[in-house]
């Protein structure tokens, strides 16, 4: 047991913070979009220019030059506009920032695989923690080279990150790629240019709390009449008083409809996005705002019906409810989805998969769900791993972040506490110790039914193994109860067993009466050497 590392303790998943809801602008009119698209251009120019300049200041920013930043905007559009831009350009700024640590993060690793693999003869096998030396010397030198590559990218990536300059593309750094390769992507330039205007947009507004219906700039009425405030530029355009424009259309929320109602006729803040979906052909609204993190209950009242334990795998969900003792109740579910296709696809694959879930988890009666906390940022480099690609594809397709966080969000809305676990070890164990005892003719328990297990006992502060070994003194109690799982309020938990009556033979049931014999038997034998202790393996209370 020395070389395992020491595990985390469980602990409950903070609910979510905010609410974002979407819905499709419809009925709108030719003049409508017109206006749509000149709104978003020209806030998307001072947005990209805006971008530019805070990512000149580097770390070198401060409250001032942000002061001074929106008061160059605020002539261009106004005061509420060009603080949205700033505000959504710090952001794009601090989210560049984490993503530049990240991959700071993954060339060191990379070139301390290399390293490592290099520094070992060729053909020198490896082990379950780490690998071992390249398969040929055409390899190593293959990755000889690479590792030039690595140190090169290192040392640039150190030198952005220490003089805070960060490498930002307004519209998407992979559709910028897609302009040099449109055959492969099959659209045509018109295409993609289309899609490069309308990503690089802005026609998005803060919230602020107080004003009429949450929102000065993009306001939405409790009846579902949108307006927008247009910018100094283009005021000429407006068809209501104030410079505002109001669209033909009107829009209604199915999700959470009557949630965002109350906000908005309580003049509550609601932060808008409108964006435009060039492959569809259709306009959209996302309403969004905060609110108060639910508060999360104790570990032990979480876990006081019982728990359902979740694995995650890379096509399906494996859960097993367990009691209060740690046993499993009934047969094991098992949730599939479908990770290829386009994003919104396995989006909602991920979506289904958690909503049966946690339906199955309601009508079992059971208000925790005990998952892994995982996060696979480190596995999925490509020379730890090597040459298994497979491996490596597999790893990266799983959503753990996506689920994790959709699986906290959509619980919380039904009362369901999320209880986070260390990973470590729970398929090994799982299998080891429940795998074969729950296997029968009937039922074929897989390792990943078996690690939900292991996960579920770990939530709630069992081991994962399903009985402590028996006293060596002697077979009886003596020594300490050998059922860990028994609750300190039952009945004769540190007393002996009870005692079975009637004979304990192969040949004579356990509840036969024991009766004197009427004759000698003909063969004498011992009969100590025939009893046999009948226990079943799967009981764990007494």
């Amino acid at each position: 047991m020395g070389g395992l590392r020491k595990l985390a303790a469980p602990f409950v998943a903070r609910g979510p913070s905010g609410v974002a809801v979407r819905t499709r602008l419809k009925q709108l009119t030719v003049a409508d979009v017109e206006v749509l698209r000149r709104v978003g251009a020209h806030l998307g120019t001072l947005a990209s220019g805006d971008l530019k300049a805070r990512c000149r200041d580097g770390l070198g920013h401060d409250a001032e030059g942000w002061a001074v930043r929106k008061r160059e905007l605020t002539p261009q559009s106004s005061a509420r506009w060009a603080g949205s831009i700033t505000k959504a350009t710090h952001d794009q700024w601090a989210l560049a920032r984490r993503c530049q640590r990240a991959h700071l993060q993954s060339l060191e690793a990379g070139v301390r695989a290399v390293r490592q693999r290099l520094s070992l003869p060729v053909g020198s096998k490896g082990s379950k923690k780490a690998p071992g030396g390249y398969r040929s010397r055409r390899e190593w030198h293959a990755k000889a080279r690479r590792l030039h590559v690595l140190e090169t990218r290192l040392e640039r990536a150190r030198a952005d990150w220490a003089a805070g300059t960060v490498h930002v593309v307004r519209g998407g750094k992979h559709l910028a790629h897609t302009r040099h390769h449109l055959p492969a992507a099959r659209l045509t330039e018109a295409q993609w240019r289309e899609r490069w205007e309308a990503a690089r947009w802005f026609l998005q507004a803060d919230g602020e709390s107080g004003k009429r219906f949450g929102n000065e700039t993009i306001r939405v009425s409790p009846d579902g009449e949108v307006s927008i405030r247009l910018p100094a530029p283009l005021e000429g355009l407006a068809n209501a008083p104030h410079g505002r424009y109001v669209l033909t259309g009107r829009i209604r929320f199915a999700h959470r409809g009557q949630e965002w109602a109350d906000r908005v006729t309580a003049n509550r803040a609601v932060a808008y996005r409108i964006h435009h979906d060039t492959t569809r052909g259709r306009w959209y609204v996302t309403a969004s705002w905060q609110q108060p993190v639910t508060r999360t209950l104790p570990l032990a009242a979480a876990l006081a019906d019982g728990v359902i334990g979740v694995d995650m795998n890379a096509d399906h969900l494996a859960a097993w409810r367990l009691d209060t003792h740690g046993n499993p109740v009934g047969s094991p579910r098992r949730f599939s989805y479908d990770l290829t296709g386009p994003a919104e696809h396995r989006d909602a694959q991920v979506r289904h998969a958690l909503t049966r879930l946690l339906h199955w988890a309601r009508a079992c009666g059971v208000t925790a769900i005990a998952v892994e906390d995982l996060d696979f940022t480190a596995e999925t480099t490509r020379e730890k791993h090597g040459g298994r690609k497979r491996f490596r594809q597999l790893i990266s397709g799983m959503p753990t972040g996506r689920l994790r966080a959709r699986l906290t969000s959509m619980a919380d809305q039904i009362g369901i506490t999320v209880i986070a676990v260390d990973p470590a070890y729970t398929s090994k164990w799982g299998a080891q110790h429940w795998q074969k005892p729950l296997t029968s003719h009937t039922r074929k328990t897989t390792r990943h039914d078996a690690a939900s297990i292991a996960i579920g006992r770990r939530a709630q502060g069992y081991p994962v193994r399903r009985r402590t070994a028996p006293p060596r003194t002697h077979q009886s109690d003596g020594c300490g109860h050998r059922t860990v799982q028994a609750p300190p309020e039952a009945s004769g938990r540190e007393g002996p067993r009870p005692r079975v009556p009637g004979p304990r033979t192969r040949s004579v049931k356990p509840d036969t009466e024991r009766k004197r014999a009427t004759r000698t038997p003909k063969t004498v034998r011992d009969v100590r050497s025939v009893q046999e202790w009948v226990q079943h393996s799967l009981l764990h209370t007494e």
